[in-house]
């Protein structure tokens, strides 16, 4: 038994790498107080940051006339399918003009399908747009911000993910002011052109 044990104290001798639960002692000391956190308010950012609220804008627009433009094509189509159904039962159509006018309204349904689709889809590569500019504005904003400000972690926060956070490692404002006044420099640049 005592080689074992022998045998056991010269591999852990040998192995230099730190367990699990072991940390370095510089590592531990040095950490926790060169950490700073801080959180912006996403909700906040959607509805305060200028660029934000105008791209909601257009795009809730689009939304609305990719909707009313569905919706009267889909009345259309109705109307003609009730028109059709009418004029069927009056025995109006012979069974050839029945069958082509029904597959006439077949086709107007899948257009109409197919339509909705592709409307959808380029809002959607729109919305997508919008959500990767914004993600790349706030990210190089931050990388400047955080230049002087030397946090650690800069955090979302929205609606309750965090549970719980000081209200003075809130640094919304601070990052809506920074993002309206780099857009409004950016517009005024845009427009000079």
């Amino acid at each position: 038994m005592a080689m074992a044990f022998c045998g056991l104290a010269i591999l852990s001798s040998c192995d230099k790498s730190p367990k699990a639960d072991e940390q370095p002692a510089a590592t531990t000391a040095s950490k926790p107080s060169d950490l700073r956190i801080a959180y912006v308010e996403v909700d906040s950012l959607m509805t305060q940051y200028e660029y934000c609220k105008e791209y909601s804008l257009i795009l809730e627009k689009k939304s609305q006339n990719i909707q009313a433009t569905l919706q009267q094509k889909g009345q259309a189509l109705q109307q003609a399918a009730n028109n059709f159904q009418q004029k069927l039962q009056q025995n109006a159509y012979t069974r050839e003009q029945a069958e082509q006018v029904q597959a006439g309204l077949q086709k107007q349904n899948a257009d109409l399908e197919a339509l909705q689709q592709r409307l959808s889809a380029e809002f959607q590569e729109e919305t997508a747009k919008f959500n990767e500019a914004l993600h790349d504005s706030l990210q190089h904003f931050l990388a400047k911000y955080n230049k002087d400000k030397k946090y650690t972690m800069i955090l979302s926060k929205s609606g309750d993910n965090i549970l719980y956070a000081d209200k003075t490692i809130d640094i919304t404002n601070d990052i809506i002011t920074g993002l309206n006044k780099a857009y409004k420099k950016g517009s005024a640049t845009e427009k000079k052109k």
